[in-house]
């Protein structure tokens, strides 16, 4: 074991239930097998962003750190302006802010607004004046109005902004503005291609290059080591979760059948679900889900062995992406698919920053 990857990531805390004491020992062996970064998902419970971030960035003196994903539409902006500053400091240049939009049946529940692109664009924005210690009066735009906004600080490097999504029109909007994009699980190897295109074309209309933008895919790793049941659970699982939440956008991406969804739709899991599939399934509704989900929807994820694993993850970088996130497992469980990906690693793997949301130091 030589050096950091730094074109790898993981997702904390990806387990459940979750518990959260368990992140900082996670990022501890993040760290020492040399994942470069972890990511930090939200949900609202006990899975707090800002937290678990600042845990992160106490624990560990190297790894990066990122959000994929918050949403702006939770806090008032000069919250989420002074999370990203007190990050990027703390963390000593490791933390990018990745935002996405979030799923809109929850924002309903909630009473809270969808989040739009126009809305990620004025906010990015907004961050990047306040970041850069400007005082934003009168502020009338797609987030809102507000008379005053000042952080009373200007950061040396502020942290990059990323966008976590899957849709074309996000997507492009990204190759526009952001500083990195988070691709999604369970994208076929030609949806990871298009939507890479989508993010460089747009980024080449905009007049930027489009090599600087930094873009993870998100490979669900989930390895034969595992026990049967929670292969499944994190396999079939999850994939039936996301279908739960957002089938549209996960079904328009990869051009899945209507019809096959439909087969998966009517299996106890989801005629019985309890809440979110992954997380509440029983042995036998998971079984099901394996028999109705198409091989092809779960074909392009890192399973088998460790070395088929890790083939699976050199593979992404086929793809024209920059970094690879290896999703639904712990750094402990990762360690045997990092050890054999170091043996293949592609000699084109570019010289990566720590920091997730940059291509240059």
């Amino acid at each position: 074991m030589t050096g950091p990857l730094a074109e790898l990531g993981y997702y904390a805390l990806s387990r459940h239930p979750v518990t959260p004491a368990e992140l900082v020992a996670e990022a501890r062996i993040a760290d020492e097998i040399g994942l470069g970064t972890a990511f930090v998902s939200e949900r609202f419970n006990i899975k707090d962003a800002p937290t678990l971030c600042g845990a992160l960035a106490a624990a560990t003196d190297r790894l990066g750190i990122a959000t994929a994903a918050t949403n702006h539409n939770t806090r008032h902006p000069i919250i989420t302006a002074t999370m990203g500053a007190t990050m990027g400091e703390l963390s000593q240049g490791r933390f990018a802010l990745g935002l996405g939009r979030g799923i809109a049946a929850q924002w309903q529940i909630l009473g809270i607004p969808d989040v739009t692109g126009a809305q990620l664009s004025d906010m990015s924005a907004v961050l990047r004046r306040l970041w850069s210690g400007e005082m934003v009066i009168g502020h009338d735009g797609p987030i809102g109005s507000y008379p005053l906004l000042h952080l009373g600080v200007k950061l040396d490097a502020p942290p990059p902004i990323m966008l976590v999504t899957m849709s074309r029109r996000t997507l492009e909007l990204a190759g526009q503005m952001a500083d990195g994009v988070v691709l999604h699980t369970f994208l076929s190897a030609d949806a990871t291609r298009r939507a890479v295109g989508h993010v460089r074309a747009a980024a080449q209309r905009a007049g930027r290059d489009p090599a600087s933008i930094r873009i993870w895919s998100v490979l669900a790793t989930a390895t034969d080591d595992l026990d049967e049941n929670d292969r499944m659970r994190r396999l079939y699982g999850r994939l039936a979760t996301y279908l739960q939440g957002y089938p549209g956008p996960l079904m328009a991406a990869n051009g899945w059948s209507d019809a096959d969804l439909e087969r998966v739709r009517a299996t106890a899991a989801f005629t019985n679900a309890r809440g979110p599939i992954d997380a509440t399934a029983t042995v036998d509704e998971l079984a099901e889900l394996a028999d109705a989900i198409p091989d092809a929807w779960v074909s392009d994820s890192a399973i088998g062995d460790a070395h088929g694993a890790a083939r699976s993850v050199a593979a992404q970088f086929d793809l024209d992406v920059d970094s690879v996130i290896l999703h639904g497992a712990t750094p402990t469980e990762l360690t045997p698919v990092v050890d054999a990906y170091r043996q293949i690693r592609p000699e084109t793997t570019r010289k990566l920053p720590t920091n997730p949301g940059r291509m240059t130091p």
